[in-house]
């Protein structure tokens, strides 16, 4: 069993950086690509792709809307994955996760269908 754990969400203003990091839980986790998502509220809104690291770290694919901006990465010593997100923008207001792939899976997955644990979520809000 795998448990993902997101910290470092926080108030900051447009222009600012800022690092999230997600801690794990369980022997597996070496074993999986990990990613990050991000969600707005309102009906039907879907959890959106961030980017995503391959188990051993080497590969990195990004979304269009934060490509450039946005760095992930992991160090499998601490269990533990990073998002550095420069330039933020008000647009990138969200909650943030980061979740583990399923293992059946290839790499880049982008739908939220491909992950099978979570974490709870860490609030990102960026003021203009």
């Amino acid at each position: 069993q795998l448990d993902l754990v997101e910290s470092g969400g926080r108030l900051v203003q447009a222009g600012d950086s800022l690092g999230l990091s997600c801690l794990a839980s369980g022997r597996t986790f070496k074993s999986h690509d990990m990613a990050w998502f991000r969600q707005t509220p309102g009906p039907g809104k879907e959890r959106e792709f961030v980017g995503v690291v391959s188990w051993n770290g080497y590969r990195t694919h990004y979304s269009d809307s934060v490509k450039g901006r946005f760095t992930i990465s992991r160090d499998n010593a601490k269990n533990t994955i990073y998002l550095q997100m420069n330039s933020l923008k008000p647009e990138d207001t969200a909650v943030y996760y980061c979740a583990a792939v399923l293992l059946d899976r290839g790499f880049p997955s982008r739908h939220p269908s491909s992950y099978g644990t979570w974490g709870q979520g860490t609030q990102v809000t960026v003021s203009s």
